[in-house]
């Protein structure tokens, strides 16, 4: 073949397709049904049955309807848990609202205060590039999420309900961004006026009081102080008066912030083994507590953690890539959920390694497992999964993920740092090596 396609060329490609007569059936179903609807492997069902030798109880299936919060979500589903079993309740949610207001105030901060520490840098370094591209989205890294709630706690639903802006950000995010990249300019336009740095921050300083009035506006003010209302299991009224949101988590939630880790399965040649790693840039909390920290290990050792920690009656955030081969309707990530190959007439055989090298795979959702299926090895078979996109899909909103889909397309798991071993503890320790903004392991999960 010549560097451009001929009509000799095409003429080859044609008779190569009419020479099968499956190309042409394939043809006919896609056209109809598309890839994934011709595509889909109908014993998958039958192979990977909603049933697990060790489910942890959890609430009702949530739903972040057309926003990019599951790391919210799946944060918070872990953390309602806690305060279920200490007031016996049967259910009930956290406010997913509350921390979209700080994650968005603060955001729209860190990304300032970026912008004047790449002053000297020019105006199309990739890095001012990078920063602009997306300085208010949704999505999220579980550090992240904690530095949020140790500086402004939580609240139940009930106290900061959804709105119609938390539900679907779209519209909010998108005068936000306008913003922020005009605040941007006119920070460096100030900059290059021969302003000092204390001109520079009290511009910030009106700038930040628009953000805070687009926010009220958007999602309503969060509340500062609450009295909290509902009934337990037994239907005995339960009255929690005059609670900031910040003492509610440290008496009702209590999980040890400093105790949860991120442990990453990157299996690239810069990423090696042992070794801690942070993201340039990646953050929202400016002076928080808690920066963007993961230990990467192999896949066998996230596995052990995640069990270890199910089977003490405790659930697990996760980070995957959850639009590679999976069922959303059906409630399937496993990698027969599609015979794509079959249909298609061609393999997709790049390894874990070669997929993030090359940008075909990174993180992009969170969610929670709530439950796992061992064999008669202690070896895991498949997990349950707990979603944030409503009752409506899988069983309930639950999935079913395959222990092989697991492997290929899982990146990150959540835990309390006691059930890492003492090597595995002492290597969380270590300086972490800083990557740079654009590596895969800085996605955010939407």
């Amino acid at each position: 073949m010549n560097t451009e396609i001929n009509k000799e060329d095409l003429e080859c490609f044609d008779v190569s397709f009419d020479s099968s007569p499956a190309n042409v059936i394939a043809m006919n179903a896609v056209v109809k049904n598309g890839i994934c609807g011709s595509a889909m492997n109908s014993n998958a069902k039958a192979a990977n049955q909603h049933a697990f030798s060790i489910t942890v109880e959890s609430g009702d299936v949530c739903n972040q309807k057309k926003s990019g919060r599951c790391w919210m979500f799946a944060s918070l589903n872990v953390m309602r848990l806690e305060v279920m079993k200490k007031l016996n309740i049967k259910n009930m949610e956290l406010s997913q609202a509350y921390p979209l207001f700080y994650d968005k105030l603060e955001r729209a901060n860190y990304f300032l205060e970026n912008i004047i520490d790449t002053l000297d840098l020019p105006l199309h370094d990739r890095v001012v590039d990078f920063l602009l591209s997306a300085p208010m989205g949704d999505g999220g890294q579980w550090d992240m999420f904690r530095s949020i709630v140790a500086k402004y706690g939580v609240v139940p639903q009930d106290l900061m309900p959804e709105s119609e802006s938390s539900s679907n950000t779209h519209d909010m995010d998108e005068y936000l961004t306008k913003k922020l990249r005009e605040y941007a300019m006119t920070l460096r336009a100030s900059d290059a006026e021969g302003n000092d740095i204390s001109a520079l921050r009290e511009l910030k300083d009106d700038m930040m009081d628009t953000v805070y009035r687009i926010l009220c506006i958007s999602l309503g003010k969060p509340p500062v102080k609450f009295t909290w209302e509902t009934y337990d299991k037994d239907n005995k009224y339960i009255r929690i008066p005059d609670i900031t949101p910040q003492d509610f988590y440290a008496q009702y939630v209590g999980l040890d912030l400093d105790s949860l880790v991120t442990v990453i399965n990157a299996p690239t040649k810069d990423k090696p083994y042992g070794r801690t790693f942070t993201v340039k840039y990646l953050g929202n909390v400016r002076g928080g507590k808690y920066p963007v920290k993961y230990l990467n290990l192999p896949m066998d050792e996230l596995k052990k953690l995640t069990v270890a920690q199910l089977k003490d009656g405790q659930t697990v955030w996760f980070g995957s890539d959850c639009g590679q081969f999976s069922d959303k309707k059906g409630g399937y990530f496993t990698l027969d959920a599609m015979n794509v190959q079959t249909l298609l007439g061609t393999d997709f055989p790049m390894t874990k390694e070669e997929r993030l090298d090359y940008g075909e795979s990174l993180m992009t959702h969170a969610m929670v497992i709530t439950g796992v299926d061992l064999d008669d090895n202690g070896r895991p078979t498949r997990w349950k999964v707990e979603n944030s996109w409503g009752k409506e899909v899988g069983k309930d909103g639950y999935y079913v993920m395959s222990d092989d889909w697991f492997s290929e397309y899982a990146y990150q798991i959540l835990l309390d740092r006691k059930y890492l071993t003492a090597e595995q503890s002492a290597q969380f320790d270590t300086e972490p090596i800083e990557l740079q903004p654009w590596d895969p392991m800085g996605s955010l999960a939407l």
